[in-house]
């Protein structure tokens, strides 16, 4: 976490300590509270939100984070009373924000010496409110005890808990292990094992689970989580140690009060049961799909074999010729499975893929005798989907195959370059060689059926363009519209604040 320079200013190392061990714990008490969470401190003459906590649970009342935004005191009095003035006291307060009617409750923030040296603003909305007003009083305490050590930098470990649920489940136990409160999902939970009984009251280590987390949670006052199996169901257990303080009001409350050793635990519960499931099935499905084309890579390598024992065997130099541009493009799409059989994803890297088929080229078409070389330059990274990775590598094994074919045909060196290039709204494939060029009588709208297949696959696959340009030789061109991932797009909208 860095810290502006002017509110550096008005810290010294053991406030900034302080400071660096609240901020951590900000999410986990903003989840717990189901309201947002915010830290302020002076700027010089201004106050500056050093970090905003926004509820996963429930919606946060801002559109956007307030981390960083400056106010003036007059815009926030009860926090400017407390940081400039020094008022310790809590606070609480009604308020709009976004149009949203909130209750805003303030206390300050002390280093070691007493000094205040932050605030801390917890804001609910009215309605979460009054509905956090209706839970039982232990809940209710146990949870101003979690803001009371977060505002106190007490509470360890709480960065290491994972964002919490609207519909997680929660128990209360004190230091013996003694349920003293459990939400209506909680019970829920441990039905589903074949524990019917009410839990509070119930001594947790009876209730033939793996509760060992919770005591371990105790024992070192560190927030602990862990992915646990309960029978046939996967839980995520997170616990919250809670340590008495100050106050032994709050202790004596709740059983088990050691005075300042942690007095008992908030027991976070997960079922994560049909997500862990879910992502299984799509494992097991990702491995089929791998193994698919990974059998008709191999399928296509046997053809691709068949074709060449009968390219060797036909007497006819034209026959012999179509077999093997046959061959050239069915290996152009073996690649492509190749690559997808070996990665879970659908989006093929047309580097890699061009790579393979140059290699194909110089290993298995180059006339040895001659000194011919191929280049690949450009994009390391050009991705695209599978279709229209198939597509790419179909165009590149044809342009390839008609400049060796073609244009250097009668020349005993040359060279042939096929480059990737792409902007923010574009993609192209350029192959050019310095062979004869294009002749006399050559129609771009007719060509051989390489040519023709290009065409279509520019024009039906990739909606892009096709080009030959003559000159020292021929550069082929293809372009066509930049490929994107598809992704949620969400709306951003600033909204304003306190």
């Amino acid at each position: 976490m860095a810290i502006s320079s002017d509110v550096a200013r008005d810290l010294d190392g053991v406030a900034a300590a302080v400071i660096k061990r609240i901020i951590p714990n900000l999410n986990l008490l903003a989840d717990l509270l189901h309201a947002d969470v915010l830290l302020f401190a002076r700027a010089g003459t201004q106050i500056e939100v050093l970090d905003h906590a926004q509820p996963s649970p429930v919606p946060s009342v801002y559109l956007d984070s307030q981390t960083g935004r400056r106010l003036r005191p007059d815009q926030v009095r009860p926090i400017a009373r407390i940081l400039f003035q020094g008022k310790g006291r809590h606070e609480v307060q009604g308020a709009v924000v976004n149009g949203v009617p909130i209750l805003r409750e303030m206390l300050a923030v002390r280093d070691a010496e007493g000094r205040v040296i932050a605030a801390l603003a917890t804001e609910t909305a009215v309605i979460e409110h009054e509905r956090v007003q209706k839970r039982t009083g232990v809940l209710r305490r146990a949870l101003t005890r979690v803001r009371d050590l977060v505002a106190q930098g007490r509470l360890e470990g709480g960065e290491k808990i994972g964002r919490l649920a609207l519909h997680d489940g929660m128990i209360i136990i004190d230091s013996d292990g003694m349920i003293q409160y459990a939400s209506s999902v909680a019970e829920g939970l441990y039905r589903q094992l074949g524990i019917v009984d009410v839990l509070a009251n119930t001594q947790l280590s009876e209730l033939d689970t793996n509760e060992y987390l919770a005591f371990r949670a105790i024992e070192t006052g560190v927030c602990l989580e862990q992915r646990l199996e309960e029978q046939d169901r996967l839980w995520i257990k997170k616990v919250i140690p809670l340590v008495a303080g100050e106050s032994p009001g709050w202790a004596s409350r709740l059983p088990g009060s050691l005075g300042r050793h942690p007095v008992g635990a908030i027991i976070v519960i997960q079922d994560v049961t049909a997500e862990a499931r879910r992502e299984q099935e799509l494992k097991v499905k990702s491995a089929m799909i791998q193994e698919i084309h990974h059998r008709v890579k191999n399928n296509l390598q046997t053809i691709t074999a068949l074709l060449r024992l009968q390219a060797r065997r036909v007497e006819s130099e034209e026959a012999a010729t179509a077999l093997k541009e046959a061959v050239g493009r069915i290996m152009s799409v073996a690649v492509v499975h190749e690559f997808l059989s070996q990665d879970e994803g659908s989006v093929i890297n047309i580097q890699d893929v061009c790579k393979r088929i140059v290699h194909e080229f110089v290993t298995g078409t180059l006339d040895p005798m001659k000194k011919i070389e191929l280049k690949l330059e450009g994009e390391g990274q050009f991705l695209l989907p599978a279709q229209q990775a198939t597509s790419c590598a179909l165009i590149v094994n044809e342009l390839i195959q008609n400049a060796i074919d073609h244009g250097l045909e009668d020349k005993d060196d040359g060279t042939v370059v096929v480059r990737l290039l792409q902007t923010d709204d574009s993609m192209a494939i350029e192959i050019e060689d310095d062979g004869a060029g294009l002749p006399e009588d050559f129609d771009p709208a007719r060509g051989g059926l390489g040519l023709q297949i290009i065409r279509t696959l520019v024009r039906d696959d990739l909606k892009g363009q096709f080009l030959l340009e003559d000159g020292d030789g021929v550069r082929a061109v293809v372009s066509f519209p930049r490929w994107r991932p598809p992704r949620n797009h969400v709306s951003e909208t600033r909204g304003g604040m306190l």
